[in-house]
Order: C-alpha cells, then structure tokens, then sequence
C-alpha cells in the first residue's frame, strides 16, 4: 500500500507540473512528510528525507523536460552555461545548509515558503522588461541564490528563475525552457548534497541513501513523468487559472497547517 502511495504522489506531482508549469516539489515534499511521518518515522528527519527525495526525483524529470524544451527551440543555452556554475555552487551549499538545520525550523521555513509560493500563484504578474541580463558576477551571484533556496527547499528553481528571466526580457518560453534546463543542475548539486549527508543509521528507513528514500524516488518517477505529459494535454482543455487558484489554495493551508503545528499554538 506504500507504494501505491509513491505512484500516487508522482502522478499528482506530474500532472501539476503539466498543468502550471511548474516543478512537482511544492507537492511531493509536503505529500511525503505526511508519508513518512505516518510510515513511524521520526519527525526530526521526515522533511530532510522529503526534501531530499523530491530533489532527486526533479534530476529525473528535469531531463524529460529539457528533451521537450530543447526540441522547441524554448532553451537559452547561452544563459544556461553561464549559470550553471553559480547554480552548482548554491545547490551544494543549500544542500549543506538544510541538513544542519533542525526539522522543526526545517518545517517552519518551508511552511513559509508554501504561503510565498501560494501568493505567487494568486497575485503575480509577470513584469516584462527590456533590460540587459546582468554580467558574469551578477548572473553567477543570481544562480547561486536560486540554486541554494531550490535546494533548501526541493524545489527545481522555476518559481525563482523565470521571473528573473522574464524581467529581463527573455521571452516567457524561453525563460520556462530555460529555468527547466537549469533544474537539473540545481538537483543533482543538491542531491549530492543531501545523498551524501551523514544520519543516524538506526533512525532512518532502509533503503535510504542519504536523505533520500530510494522506495519514494522509484514511485514517484514511474508515475510523474507520464503524468507530466498528460498535465500538458489537459492544460489546453481546462481553465487553468481556476485550477491554479485552487492549487494555490491548497499550497496555502498546507505552509499554515506546517508553522500551525510547529509553533503549537
């Protein structure tokens, strides 16, 4: 049955990516705390484990996502190598960052990151600019910030890179297309990062590789990546304002529902 659960996170996980455009990890993290908590597993490494997890199932479906993207022209490869390393840099640090950082703060930082995330889906309007990218400093400086908070919190960055983009006038395709080349770089810095951390071997689940749950990723990609594509289909069919403001809803009580329990009041 707990695995079944695994197919299901994915395959809500990829129809949302679909859907909005967006990385699965606002999904899956919250999804697999409340697995893994139910699972008995302690509370103080449930999110590591989550975040983690979601990070490495993103090094999955990042490359079916540039596949599409790059056949679509959508990619700005020449941005892409010059963040890439700045992107690298933050992905390991926000990596190192989020395992020394006690799961109860854990929770609470991404509780508030879910309201921001909700009140992006709700309020935001893309600002198209004309300006100039920055310079080599400024773009490394710019990926280093959104690969460490994409690894702080399991996400694969677009939330952060495609309105950066777009403010400086790359088109909204291609600063989508862009922002999806440049989550694979940002997972894979940040799954070395939480693979490779040092836990308490009697506390965590078997089958985990660090902070990641080998069971969780296997699940959730064999579901999300056809899933992702079916997200896409229906995106023509559907309203998708109305389903982003009830995502976004939903995103919303789950970051209160994680700093109402942590702060019991």
């Amino acid at each position: 049955m707990e695995y079944v659960f695994y197919l299901m996170v994915g395959a809500i996980a990829g129809l949302i990516s679909g859907l909005f455009g967006l990385g699965g990890g606002a999904v899956i993290v919250p999804l697999l705390i409340f697995a893994f908590l139910a699972r008995g597993i302690p509370s103080e490494i449930t999110t590591h484990l989550a975040i983690g997890t979601s990070l490495a199932t993103i090094v999955f479906t990042a490359l079916s996502s540039i596949y599409t993207h790059h056949q679509k022209q959508a990619i700005r490869w020449d941005i892409v190598k010059i963040w890439v390393p700045g992107i690298l840099f933050g992905g390991v640090l926000g990596g190192l960052f989020a395992v020394s950082l006690s799961g109860l703060l854990l929770q609470l930082l991404f509780g508030s990151f879910l309201i921001i995330a909700a009140l992006q889906l709700l309020l935001y309007q893309p600002l198209i600019g004309s300006k100039k990218l920055p310079g080599f400093v400024g773009m490394g400086f710019s990926g280093s910030c959104i690969g460490g908070i994409s690894a702080l919190f399991g996400i694969g960055g677009g939330t952060l890179s495609v309105p950066f983009l777009s403010y400086f006038g790359v088109k909204i395709h291609q600063a989508v297309g862009t922002a999806a080349a440049c989550g694979l770089p940002i997972a894979l810095a940040a799954t070395l990062a939480y693979s490779t951390a040092k836990t308490d071997t009697s506390v965590m689940p078997e089958g985990s590789l660090g902070f990641v749950f080998l069971p969780a990723l296997l699940g959730i990609i064999v579901a999300s990546l056809p899933c992702a594509r079916l997200g896409a289909l229906l995106a023509h069919k559907v309203n998708p304002n109305k389903l982003r403001k009830a995502f976004a809803w939903i995103t919303m009580g789950l970051g209160m529902r994680f700093i109402w329990i942590n702060l019991n009041f």
